[in-house]
């Protein structure tokens, strides 16, 4: 792999960092293969429970793509065929916090959203910003804001392309917090860690749970709540739960 994709193991908790600071962290394709090699790993890995996407340096979360790399598609279509990096944000099976320390402009905001929680550096800028280049955002774009921040703020972004500030990306509830720029790991960690302290398939189950909550109507997504419910009950990690609570005792979870 490229150093362009860079992950560190601490304990449960992953972190993915976009490592190409010059360019904004603006996503090649090597990139895209990097991250979806690393999501399938994470994937695998039954010790990791939480994963922090970042980017590297104090500028920029992700750019979006590297428009310089998009003239090597030789049509349209092969460009619609193209692996997507939020495609492979969105593969992640564990919970998934995005530290966002500057733009999350296009492709970076789209990855931004394809992640569970959100939190933002001060200097954090969102935009959708392919109006100015004549296309608009094919990541999920238009879906994703608009459940985030409500349509006329979706379609504030996407027609006009202009960024919003974290203050405003916070009122609107497209971060859950702002945190200092030297803190904003950390802190995503920290989050990280408290998820991970929980019962892994429960928060697996959870993220599944939230991503049906805007795909079916509500008498489907609480049916499919309840047989999600039922299937957590059903584990070891559950037993252990309601053990250690009658012993006043923190669980110890194993992911069974």
């Amino acid at each position: 792999m490229t150093s362009d994709v860079a992950l560190e193991l601490d304990g449960h908790v992953a972190v993915l960092t976009l490592d190409r600071a010059a360019k904004l962290n603006a996503m090649t394709p090597e990139m895209t293969g990097d991250l979806r090699d690393h999501v399938a790993a994470l994937n695998r890995d039954d010790t990791v429970r939480a994963v922090v996407l970042t980017g590297a340096g104090p500028k920029s979360f992700c750019a979006g793509s590297d428009i310089r790399e998009l003239d090597t598609y030789p049509t349209a279509w092969s460009f619609r065929g193209r692996p997507d990096y939020c495609d492979a944000v969105r593969g992640l099976v564990k919970p998934s916090i995005a530290a966002i320390n500057g733009y999350a402009f296009g492709g970076g905001l789209e990855m931004a959203m394809s992640c569970d929680i959100r939190i933002a550096s001060p200097n954090a800028r969102f935009a959708a910003p392919e109006i100015k280049l004549g296309w608009i955002g094919g990541g999920g774009m238009t879906a994703l804001l608009s459940h985030s921040i409500g349509p006329s703020n979706a379609a504030l972004m996407v027609m006009t392309g202009d960024p919003v500030s974290a203050e405003q990306a916070l009122a609107w509830g497209l971060v859950s917090e702002i945190v200092d720029q030297e803190a904003l790991v950390n802190r995503a960690r920290v989050i990280g860690e408290t998820i991970a302290s929980r019962a892994p398939i429960a928060a697996e189950t959870a993220k599944l749970n939230l991503k049906a909550a805007f795909a079916m109507p509500l008498e489907n997504a609480v049916q499919y709540e309840r047989d999600l419910q039922t299937i957590c009950f059903a584990t070891e990690d559950a037993e252990e739960g309601r053990r250690a609570f009658k012993e006043k005792r923190n669980p110890n979870f194993q992911r069974r």
